[in-house]
């Protein structure tokens, strides 16, 4: 019990006469190999993986398709007005700050502008409209991130493919 009661007490980081202790010793037990390419860190902590899908989701040819893509869906304006003819010049006036917020990990989206559209059967159905600039970047992400997902889910079918292929012999 009293290990337990050392364990609780180094956990508390914020109360004032605690040790500022965060992790327990497991006596050389703890380290734990992981295949996931997500956890491979470079020498200064960042995480590589991260890194490179963040650098090819910010390149200005990623960024500017997915800018034309926003622009030929059209669409609403979110909760901060901004319409869809203003996006090019506030693109060019605040693009580069918009770019180092998010590689420094500190840009927050903008709340979702939340409508109600009438159905035919009289209900209602709601809808959630992101800002324009939001849109862009969740584009640009997608852009990215849906061609590998798709290559990796089209390896497993073709893997179950076989797998059920070689069964039925």
């Amino acid at each position: 019990m009293k290990d337990t009661r050392k364990y609780v007490k180094s956990r508390q980081l914020h109360k004032e006469g605690y040790s500022q202790e965060s992790k327990v010793d497991l006596d050389g037990n703890g380290k734990v190999q992981s295949v996931s390419l997500t956890s491979d860190r470079k020498q200064n902590g960042e995480n590589a993986y991260d890194s490179m899908l963040l650098e090819r989701i910010l390149d200005r040819d990623n960024l500017n398709r997915a800018f034309k893509r926003v622009k030929k869906n059209k669409g609403s304006h979110g909760v901060d007005k901004l319409i869809i003819d203003e996006l090019l010049k506030y693109l060019q006036t605040y693009g580069a700050n918009l770019r180092q917020f998010i590689l420094d990990g500190i840009y927050i989206p903008k709340p979702v502008r939340r409508v109600e559209i009438p159905k035919d059967n009289g209900k209602i159905r709601k809808l959630g409209i992101p800002t324009v600039v939001d849109r862009v970047i969740q584009q640009a992400i997608s852009q990215i991130l849906s061609p590998i997902f798709e290559m990796t889910f089209l390896n497993i079918a073709t893997d179950f493919v076989l797998i059920r292929d070689v069964m039925m012999l």
